[in-house]
């Protein structure tokens, strides 16, 4: 039990599986630790923790806060302080725009006659609701084949339920990371189409503020992307680490600690990060 999964949701925002049965399963997947890395929020890591302990499984809080810096970014934080007096306005801030914008999502899908409910969804799913959620419904209500469809024909950007939203800065976001005691991480690199000199200007950005690492091993890259991303958080000074970005239902073809097969996250990513804590 030597791999780890270190960017996992929980139903504490928009994954699938409830806290305590994500390491019921990170126990099945001979995992040995997992990093509940809810998006815009903390809530699901007590839950996790204590199950945690109950099963021999090690369970790191982070978080996952949406950015921008041109397009949409993601920072991780891990071992933060969930009880940080700076995190939590933040954080506050945060899901109450995105409330803002999934009630207006709700209201012009049944102003269209869709069966849709938003004081319903928050008693179902909780305080953090995203597309995902919306997407769920959709395919439970038969308009949609799946969530992928969901998302294609009705909550996709330049679709007719699709709304922006306001993001942290992508500065902001690491700031108030090492303010809570964390570690931020830039999450999935490739995932924002750039090139070597368009990633390295973020990389060098954020460095600024106090970015420490970078996410190297993710669902679907190859082998050849790993060892890119590795030896640039090398020449950066970065921590590597990893994760599957597993959710559960809402992405189907990604497995907890294996992506979509062969990831293989190595306990000593965590060791690492552990080293970096304050």
């Amino acid at each position: 039990m030597n791999r780890v999964d270190l960017h996992v949701h929980s139903t504490a925002s928009d994954g699938s599986y409830s806290p305590e049965a994500l390491v019921e399963l990170a126990k099945e997947q001979g995992l040995s630790a997992i990093a509940i890395t809810d998006h815009d929020t903390v809530s699901g890591f007590a839950a996790a923790e204590a199950k945690g302990k109950d099963m021999g499984i090690e369970v790191v809080p982070g978080i996952e806060i949406s950015t921008k810096y041109g397009g949409p970014i993601h920072i991780l934080g891990y071992y933060i302080d969930i009880n940080s007096e700076k995190l939590k306005p933040v954080l506050d801030w945060v899901i109450h725009d995105r409330d803002e914008r999934n009630r207006k999502i709700a209201e012009k899908m049944a102003a269209d006659g869709l069966p849709v409910s938003y004081d319903r969804m928050r008693e179902r799913f909780g305080e953090v609701i995203g597309r995902p959620h919306f997407a769920r419904i959709l395919v439970e209500l038969g308009l949609a084949r799946n969530t992928r469809d969901a998302f294609d024909r009705f909550v996709e950007k330049g679709q007719k339920y699709y709304l922006p939203r306001n993001f942290l800065s992508i500065e902001r976001s690491v700031e108030i990371i090492r303010e809570a005691g964390g570690i931020p991480v830039l999450a999935h690199p490739f995932q924002y189409k750039l090139d070597d000199s368009g990633l390295r200007e973020i990389i060098e950005h954020c460095k600024d503020y106090g970015l420490m690492g970078m996410e190297c091993r993710y669902s679907g890259y190859s082998q050849e992307q790993s060892d890119y991303l590795e030896a640039l958080a090398e020449e950066y000074s970065l921590i590597k680490t990893g994760g599957s970005d597993f959710h559960g239902i809402s992405k189907p073809d990604i497995r907890l600690g294996d992506g979509k097969g062969g990831l293989n996250v190595p306990y000593e990513f965590l060791e690492n990060l552990k080293a970096a804590v304050r």
